[in-house]
C-alpha cells in the first residue's frame, strides 16, 4: 500500500498546473481527494482523470480569497470523508511589476488575500481535523519567498509572509503531531505567470521570466510527494535555488546584483 492510499487530501488550486498534476499522481496511489479551485469546468475534468485512475474524488468550487469559502471547503471534505489527513495549500496568484510602475495597489491586496490569507484560512479551518489524525500541512511557496526578487514586490511579500506563517505554525503544532512541509519551487512549466497581475492589475498575458530550463509539473509533483511522504520540513527544488540560498547567507550583495541583472534581462526581453 502506498503512503497516501486512502488518505484524505485537500488540494487547493487543483484545476491546473502543480495542483492538477499533484492530484493525478496521488490518484495513482488511490488517495481520497478533495479538489478545490475557482474554475469549475477545468476542476471537474481533473477530477474525472483522478476517478479513472481509481481515486475517490470530491470537487468543491472555492475561491480561497474568501474566508467563508475556505471554511466551506473543509466542511465539505469532512462531511464526505470524515476527516482530513493532508491539506495542500497550493492556490496562488502571481504578479510582475516594479513598485514605482504601480498606480493602484488594489491587486497587491488581492494577492495577499489569495497567497497568504487563503493559506491561513484553510489551515485555521482544517486544524482540528488535522490534529485528530496527526496530519500534514503542505504549503506551496516559491523561491521568491526566500529571496526578494526585483519586479516581484507583491509576490515576494506574499510568499515570504506565507512561509513565515507556516514556519511559526509548525512550531505550534509539534506537540499535536501535525507536520508542516513548505515547498519552494523554481520556475515550473505552468500558466500562473500568464494569468498573474501586470503593473496595471490586468492579467499579464505573458511570462516576464526566462523560462529556459524550467521544471515540468510532473517532476515538481514527484518531488512534492516524496517530501510529503517523509514529512520533510521544507523542499527547495532546484540546485540553482539551493545555491542562491547559500550565497544569500555569505554574500547577500552578490545575490542582489544577480537578481538585478535578471530584471534587466527580463526588461530587454519584453521590449
Amino acid at each position: 500500500m502506498a503512503a497516501f492510499t486512502d488518505k484524505i487530501i485537500i488540494i487547493t488550486g487543483a484545476s491546473d498546473g502543480i495542483g492538477a498534476e499533484l492530484a493525478r499522481q496521488l490518484a495513482m496511489q488511490r488517495a481520497r481527494l478533495v479538489l478545490a479551485a475557482r474554475r469549475t469546468v477545468e476542476l471537474e475534468a481533473i477530477a474525472e482523470e483522478c476517478r479513472a485512475a481509481g481515486a475517490e474524488c470530491l470537487t468543491v468550487p472555492t475561491d480561497v480569497a474568501d474566508q467563508a469559502q475556505c471554511a466551506a471547503l473543509v466542511d465539505a471534505a469532512v462531511a464526505r470523508f470524515g476527516g482530513i489527513d493532508v491539506l495542500v495549500a497550493n492556490a496562488g496568484v502571481s504578479g510582475h511589476a516594479r513598485l514605482d510602475q504601480v498606480t493602484d495597489l488594489g491587486w497587491y491586496e488581492r494577492m495577499m488575500r489569495v497567497n497568504l490569507f487563503g493559506t491561513l484560512w484553510c489551515c485555521h479551518a482544517a486544524l482540528p481535523h488535522l490534529k485528530a489524525r496527526r496530519g500534514l500541512i503542505v504549503g506551496v511557496s516559491s523561491l521568491a519567498g526566500k529571496i526578494g526578487i526585483p519586479g516581484r514586490t507583491a509576490y515576494s511579500a506574499s510568499k515570504f509572509a506565507m512561509a513565515g506563517l507556516l514556519e511559526a505554525l509548525r512550531s505550534e503544532l509539534v506537540e499535536d503531531g501535525v507536520g508542516v512541509t513548505i515547498v519552494y519551487p523554481g520556475v515550473v512549466a505552468t500558466r500562473i505567470r500568464y494569468h498573474g497581475f501586470g503593473a496595471d492589475g490586468a492579467p499579464a498575458g505573458r511570462s516576464a521570466l526566462d523560462e529556459r530550463g524550467m521544471m515540468s509539473v510532473e517532476t515538481c509533483a514527484r518531488q512534492m510527494i516524496e517530501a510529503m511522504t517523509h514529512r520533510r520540513r521544507e523542499l527547495v527544488m532546484t540546485a540553482k535555488g539551493k545555491l542562491g540560498l547559500w550565497l544569500k547567507l555569505i554574500a547577500p550583495g552578490l545575490v542582489e546584483r544577480m537578481a538585478r541583472r535578471t530584471l534587466v534581462a527580463e526588461t530587454e526581453m519584453s521590449d
